[in-house]
């Protein structure tokens, strides 16, 4: 009886993790377009799922930034900062002009009448507090909060504090390697329960697509369908364009294709979840395992990418402005386009990387060229697909930036992972290796 089981169970971890997630996916959408709102009943698995993942973020980011950290000297660390920002800056300000262009070939919501609807969100942070955001009062209280940018300014401030000590070269040198030891050891452990959340994942993005689709309903694809259908193809370009063409092809001189492959994974579960932040233990594994960027690079990259790269974001705020103003009758000119792109990519940096977070973003911008905030509620009917295509592309160029920043700093090993198993430009896809 325990043979037969043992022989299911190893049939079924041989399939390709990215396979079985992407069948979980599609059963839990017909599961929730044939029972509807009964299907609701499973929603607790993909809770717990998310819960799962969200549990993992916190630590990952202390245990693997320190680990980094560990790898670097102040100057390496310098290095890796700013390519980094600068690389972000870049993919989301062309992020914000790409979705522009699109919405002003496609007009999405031109000639669509507004039913109105009632804006229910909390003023949104300034930019000012955003920025003073970044450092907290109380680390522990950030912690505890799971205050990502907070966290991630503190400890990169205490992970070069330690390496300043450690190079002192006196009696607490050998201290310091052993506190870097210890937190390596707890970023390995973390893998662990990131494999074995993984392989739960399967039922969770099964439960979170039955119970979405279950009760929102099969309308969500069709009632405002050219906003999805213009942010869809603007996150469509800006990834062929300026992570696969731009970024991987002319900058990195790696397959698109393999980074594709080595990124699927991550790709995948940022669209079931919705989350950057609830992404990342998976982000990291694919960067590590598939990827094969250096941990001193992708344990500083990804973390801040999770919570201030928000390339999807900026996409979907300045399509999203431009179908608002369509559908109330106000279109906007191109100076007040311009100001929408300004905003748009400096909001996005503020966006949590969490479900729902861009609606209130959209708040400032509607407020700044003076659409009236109904519009929210009109466009929060499509926000959970909005979202969901905004995290992907958020998540991929996490990994793409993270890429290009490997091959400046002699992190990226194109002899192993995905890279390896690309030959002639063509990803091979092996049976088993999820």
């Amino acid at each position: 009886m325990i043979q037969p089981i043992r022989t299911l169970w190893s049939r079924y971890r041989s399939i390709p993790l990215i396979w079985r997630i992407f069948v979980a996916f599609v059963l839990g959408a017909g599961a929730g377009i044939v029972f509807g709102e009964q299907m609701a009943v499973v929603r607790p698995v993909g809770d717990l799922f998310l819960r799962l993942l969200n549990m993992l973020v916190i630590p990952i980011i202390v245990f693997t930034l320190l680990t980094g950290i560990r790898q670097l000297s102040p100057a390496k660390l310098g290095k890796i900062g700013g390519a980094t920002v600068g690389l972000y800056a870049l993919t989301t300000t062309l992020a914000g002009i790409i979705g522009l262009a699109v919405a002003n070939v496609l007009q999405p919501g031109r000639g669509l009448e507004f039913g109105g609807g009632e804006a229910q969100s909390k003023a949104p942070p300034s930019l000012l507090d955003v920025v003073l955001g970044i450092v907290p009062n109380n680390p522990v209280a950030a912690l505890a909060e799971g205050n990502l940018l907070a966290t991630v300014f503190f400890v990169i401030v205490f992970g070069i504090a330690l390496t300043y000590v450690r190079a002192r070269q006196d009696a607490l040198a050998e201290s310091v390697d052993s506190v870097f030891e210890a937190f390596e050891v707890g970023a390995e452990a973390m893998f662990v329960i990131v494999r074995g959340v993984l392989e739960f994942g399967v039922l969770g993005v099964f439960a979170l697509m039955a119970s979405g689709i279950g009760t929102e309903g099969i309308g969500l694809f069709s009632s405002l369908g050219e906003l999805v259908l213009a942010v869809t193809i603007a996150i469509g370009i800006h990834i062929g364009f300026t992570y696969l063409v731009l970024l991987m092809s002319v900058i990195a001189d790696v397959s698109p294709i393999a980074f594709l492959s080595g990124a699927k994974d991550a790709m995948v579960t940022a669209f079931a979840t919705r989350s950057s932040s609830g992404t990342l233990p998976v982000t990291m594994r694919n960067a590590d395992e598939d990827l094969q960027i250096a941990e001193r690079v992708y344990s500083f990259t990804l973390p801040v990418g999770a919570t201030a790269n928000m390339d999807g974001a900026a996409i979907r705020q300045a399509v999203t402005v431009m179908f608002a103003a369509n559908v109330v009758g106000q279109p906007l000119v191109l100076t007040e386009q311009i100001f929408v792109l300004i905003v748009a990519v400096l909001i996005s940096i503020g966006t949590a990387g969490v479900p729902g977070a861009g609606i209130v973003m959209l708040t400032v911008i509607l407020t700044q060229v003076g659409l009236p905030l109904e519009v929210v509620g009109f466009v929060a009917g499509v926000d959970p697909i909005l979202g969901r295509i905004a995290t992907m592309n958020n998540v991929t160029g996490d990994l793409a930036v993270s890429t290009v920043v490997g091959k400046w700093n002699d992190g990226l090993d194109r002899g192993e992972g995905v890279w390896s198993r690309n030959l002639s430009g063509v990803a091979e896809f092996v049976p088993g290796d999820d």
